[in-house]
């Protein structure tokens, strides 16, 4: 199973000569804390537990900018997590889900 592409291409260059950094989409969550693999889902950036395996093993997702291969991993408030150029952020329950994907 391969991980989803993109479906948008929204990204913003910080610098014209470097790579493009996807702009984080709000995504709430009810509790404290979300595990990674948990909110792969949520945020519509995987289909299924078994792709979170997959995406995470091969390396593809980041959270806060650096590589994590961990599907435990806690997510707070705050935390961006990123796979195949769309970006997701942790946000709270009352903000809106305008998730572009």
């Amino acid at each position: 199973m391969s991980p989803r592409l993109p479906r948008f291409g929204r990204s913003r260059r910080d610098d014209a000569d470097g790579p493009a950094a996807p702009v984080p989409v709000d995504v709430p969550i009810r509790d404290e804390v979300i595990r990674l693999g948990q909110f792969l889902k949520l945020a519509n950036l995987i289909d299924t537990g078994a792709e979170a395996k997959v995406v995470l093993a091969e390396g593809l997702v980041q959270v806060n900018g650096e590589p994590e291969a961990r599907r435990g991993r806690q997510l707070r408030r705050g935390d961006v997590v990123e796979l195949n150029g769309q970006a997701a952020r942790v946000a709270d329950e009352a903000s809106a889900d305008d998730l572009p994907w």
